[in-house]
């Protein structure tokens, strides 16, 4: 599918908005990225680490100050520094289907 990117979760950072083992639907391309959505990401400082799963909180610079939904989990911005985008999050199609509308909204679908 062109632009689009099925992806799964793995670990706590995004609970409880996404559980570990949940699978996504990310689009590379589409309306820009808005605060609150939650989006695919890389941080520049740690390519080691490769893609992850957070919520955008700001621009900065070229790129997103990212954080995860569970403040017990600080392996994000806070940590490793500004994000790249990659894609933005806008479905939960397994276990519990939910279309995510961005600004940390989400409905079932």
């Amino acid at each position: 599918m062109f632009g689009w990117w099925p992806i799964q979760v793995f670990g706590p950072s995004m609970a409880p908005t996404l559980r570990s083992g949940d699978a996504v639907l990310a689009r590379r391309r589409g309306r820009g990225v808005r605060p609150g959505d939650v989006v695919v990401a890389r941080f520049p400082a740690r390519p080691d680490i490769g893609l992850v799963i957070k919520r955008a909180v700001r621009r900065q610079g070229d790129g997103w100050w990212v954080e995860g939904d569970n403040v017990f989990v600080a392996d994000d911005s806070r940590a490793y520094g500004v994000a790249l985008v990659e894609a933005r999050v806008v479905a939960r199609y397994w276990p519990r289907p939910a279309v995510f509308r961005g600004r940390g909204e989400h409905r079932p679908a």
